[in-house]
Formats: structure tokens, sequence, C-alpha cells
């Protein structure tokens, strides 16, 4: 007997959730309140900027502008950077659905520790991974000074997609934990008690529904990728934004480099679409209520695989970089240098990412409602702006905000308010992803219900919607304040005078070889990002306990 979601549904999860059809079509019927559309829109406003500068530049390029664009050298990096951006989503999205399953779904102990430790490289900045990794391989690497053998050096395509499976996997894996936890247990139950192995009740079962979460943290991953600069530079990988910021540094005239961001806009393009065409159009609620799921019992060599697999995550993403960082650290004050911890750096960083991550909470709201409830063409391009934005590199949307700022925002220019929203739009996405993925899997019927019983379209979405979905935003927030913690370029060309990040010390000192001094603040923006990140995790309670 072939088991599998579409023959519990011909096109959702359950049963239940096929009576409802009426109720989804009128939602996405329904017209939204003009007020939803102006606060979508406002939010956007801040994207509008940087996107309106790169086509006002893109309109006026010179005939040199162009030949780069249509050169052979920029369709290789195109490929070249697709190829590169598939195997890093490919590789963290199975590193992230397996996690998640296995802290979730199986009878382990110290599941809230690794749950915790796994999803600590978000808080590593990509460059200071590669910066560890690139230390410790190699035939005078850390490894070779210690045991005597020389590692090979794992530079170029290897080392980057390596450092970046590392360093995004836990957008996947928070993402779908999160959904993971409200999925109706009973399907599961149900396979496994018509003798269906764990793995097939995964692969039929579990998986089809995580689909939306899969994509959302799948897509962060893929323009994250394309738009990071750190660790594809220290690896010495020709990737498109390593060429695009040369472009900047090297040139007078940026409008190559301008064109060349528009393409990047364009492969983003791509990827949306792409996502979008694999949601499909099922369902993903149950009526059910959610209730406690018997996690499976594995013993022997199924348990000694599942604990190699969390802590061989957990040593490659955590551990190798920790003890590099404190090997640095101790090398630094043996040979006496001194640590200059500026206390100021980790106010800057603290404030300014809880001031990204609230506002990016509250603007996700009515930009996740829009694009999940009242789905329309002009939802899915604003769902489409809000990602375009993420792809961009931080660097352009700065420089972008710089040539605003300096003509029209007056007093505000190079304020913490302007960078706090320049950082709210930055990460704008991952709130907005993991909201809507938790989203999706509310029953509409409950805020069709609040309406019927004469709620008005605020009310029930204040009352009704937010509450439910409000994992979502927790998980949508912590990932924008753990991101923003660790970002760079846009913090170094908007911050205002005085004010500094751990990024940026981080940064200054590596950038010189100052490895013990890059080494403390290092370790101190770990720690202080695990604090937050253990705090959530702790505060949600896996089903069943």
């Amino acid at each position: 007997m072939s088991l599998g979601v579409g023959q519990l549904g011909d096109r959702g999860v359950s049963p239940e959730a096929l009576r409802e059809p009426a109720i989804v079509a009128r939602s996405a019927q329904r017209r939204a309140p003009r007020w939803l559309w102006i606060a979508a829109a406002a939010v956007l406003v801040p994207a509008v900027v940087p996107l309106a500068f790169l086509g006002a530049r893109v309109l006026g390029a010179t005939d040199a502008a162009w030949q780069v664009l249509f050169s052979g050298r920029t369709f290789e990096l195109v490929l070249r950077s697709m190829a590169f951006t598939t195997a890093v989503t490919i590789s963290a999205a199975v590193i992230g659905v397996g996690a998640a399953w296995l802290t979730l779904r199986l009878d382990l102990a110290w599941r809230r520790t690794f749950t915790v430790l796994i999803a600590l490289p978000l808080v590593i900045p990509s460059y200071v991974l590669a910066l560890t990794f690139l230390s410790f391989f190699g035939p005078r690497g850390l490894f070779a000074d210690v045991t005597g053998f020389g590692l090979p050096s794992i530079t170029g395509f290897l080392g980057a997609w390596i450092v970046l499976t590392l360093s995004t996997y836990p957008y996947v894996f928070l993402i779908v934990r999160s959904a993971l936890r409200r999925l109706d247990p009973s399907l599961e139950e149900a396979a496994r008690g018509l003798g269906a192995s764990p793995w097939r009740t995964f692969r039929t079962i579990t998986l089809p529904q995580l689909r939306p979460a899969i994509a959302a943290g799948s897509l962060l991953v893929a323009l994250y990728t394309l738009s990071d600069f750190g660790a594809v530079s220290l690896m010495r990988f020709d990737a498109f934004t390593r060429v695009i910021y040369a472009q900047y540094a090297g040139r007078i005239d940026r409008t190559p480099a301008a064109v060349l961001a528009v393409v990047l806009i364009l492969i983003a393009l791509v990827v949306l679409w792409a996502e979008q065409r694999s949601r499909g159009r099922a369902q993903y609620f149950s009526r059910r209520p959610s209730r406690a799921l018997r996690r499976l019992v594995v013993t022997g060599r199924q348990r000694v695989a599942a604990y190699g697999a969390l802590v061989t995550i957990v040593l490659a993403g955590v551990g190798l970089p920790v003890a590099t960082l404190t090997a640095w650290l101790i090398r630094g004050l043996a040979r006496g240098d001194t640590i200059d911890m500026r206390w100021g750096a980790v106010t800057g960083s603290v404030t300014g990412s809880l001031a990204a991550a609230l506002i990016a909470m509250a603007a996700a709201v009515p930009v996740t409602i829009l694009t999940v409830r009242y789905r329309s063409r002009a939802a899915a391009w604003l769902d489409r702006s809000v990602y375009v934005v993420f792809s961009i590199p931080h660097i352009t949307v700065a420089l972008a905000v710089v040539f605003f700022g300096a003509q029209y925002l007056g007093p505000l220019y190079q304020s913490f308010t302007v960078l706090a929203i320049v950082y709210a739009t930055l990460f704008l996405a991952q709130a907005t992803g993991a909201a809507g993925a938790a989203l999706l899997q509310v029953n509409p019927h409950l805020e069709e219900a609040a309406r019927g019983l004469g709620r008005s379209e605020r009310s029930t979405i204040r009352e009704i919607t937010v509450p439910l979905m409000w994992r979502g935003l927790l998980t949508g927030g912590a990932l924008v304040f753990l991101t923003t913690m660790k970002e760079l370029p846009a913090t170094l060309l908007l911050r205002p005078t005085g004010f500094d990040t751990m990024a940026v010390r981080i940064w200054s000192t590596a950038n010189e070889f100052f490895y013990a001094r890059a080494a403390a603040p290092a370790l101190l923006l770990l720690a202080i990002s695990a604090i937050p990140m253990y705090l959530m995790l702790s505060r949600l309670r896996d089903p069943g306990t």
C-alpha cells in the first residue's frame, strides 16, 4: 500500500483541510483593506531608494558599462554563481532539515542543547568562519602545528562551499523546526501504524508538509549566498559579488558595478520564481487541535548514527571556529599582545540588532498577511520586492542610501534611526519568510469565524492572526537580530560618528592580520548572540515535553 500526503488528501495535508476550499478561496478573493496596503507600502519605501538608484545609474550607463554586461566574463560569472548558489542551498537544506527532524522527532538526550549549538553558526560572520578554516587547514595551519601533519588547503570552490553551507544551514534549521513543531502528528502515527518505516514516513508524510518552510529557508540561503562577499573573497573564489565589490573599489566610475548589481537582481528574481513554483497550491493547515507526538525510540546503531550526525554538525559549525579563535587568543596573550575590548562596540551591536529585529517584526506583519491571506499579482510582487532587496549586496544598498541621504535626509543622514531602518530593510525577508511559513499553517477558518462574529478586519488581525503566527514572527525576529549582529558593509558606510560594532572591530583587526585581537571580540560576539538564541529556543517547548 502506498502511503503519502496525496493519498490522504488530493491537494492538502489532511481530510479536514480538504473541506475548507471555500474558506481559502474567500480569503484569496476578498479585497485587502486599504490600510494594510498603505502599511506594506510604507515598509517598502526604504527599499525603493536603492532600487531607484540602481535603475538611474544603469539607464545612464556608458558604452563601457554595457560592454561589461555582455562580455563572456560576465556570462561565466553568472554560471559560476548560479552553480555555487545551488550547491550551497542543497547542502544547507539537507543539513537543516535533517537536524530539525533529529532534534524534534527522535528520543535523544540533550535535544535543547543540540538545538542551540546547531543554530549558533548563524551568529558567526561568514568572513570569521572563513578565516578560522583558512587558519586551521593548510600545510602551515593550526592542525599542522599541533599534529605535525599538514592538511590540504581548502581555498576556492570547496572552501567557499563549506563555509557558506555552515553559515547558512541554520536558516533552514530554525524555520523548518518551527514548522515541524506545528504539524498534526496523526498522519505520521497513522503511517507508522500501517507499517511504514520512520524513513518512509518522513519522506512521504512529513517532508511534503514541510515544503513551505523548506522553501522559505532555502530561499534565504540562496539569496544570502548570492550577496555574500566576505567568505568568497577570503577563499579566493570569483563569485559575482566579489567582482561587483572590485568594480566599486577599483574604479572611479562605478556604473559598471551598478550594471552587474542589476544582473544580480535578475538572478535573484529567477531564484524567487523557482521558489514560488515549488510551493504549489496545497494547503498546509489542519483543523485538528495540536497534541503531543510520541517520539521515535531509536537504539543501537541508529542512536549512535543520530548522535554522530548531530555532533559532526556542531563540531564543524561551532567547535572548530571556537577552538581556532581560542587558540588565536591564547597565542596572542602568550606573546604579550594586549586585548583591547571596546564595550561601546558591544552596546552598539546589541542596540542596533534589537532595533532592527523589532522594526522587521512589525514590518513583516502587513507584508505576510497580504502575501498569504490576500493572494494576488500585486501581493506576489510585494513578496518578490522584499526578497530582491535581501539579495542586493549590502554595500550597494548602503551606497544608494548615502547618495540619497546626503541630498534629502538632512539631519537624519548617518543617524542611528536610518541605520536601524536599513538593517531591518536588508533582512526583512528573514522575518517574512519565517512568518509566512507559520501563517500558512494557520487555518483561515478561525479568522473567518471572527469576522462572521462581527470583528473588524483590523481587530481580527490584531487578536487572531498575529497571536497565531507569533512563533514564526519570533523566529524571524531572532534571525534578523542574529544576522544584524554580524553585518559589516552597511555598518561601515552608514554608522553615525562614534558608533561602533563588534563586527567592525573584528573586521578591522583581522584584515590587518591581528588574529589575536580579532579573536576576543569574535568570541564575545558568539557568546552574546548565544544568550538570546538559547532563551528563545528554551521558551519554545518541544511537543511532548
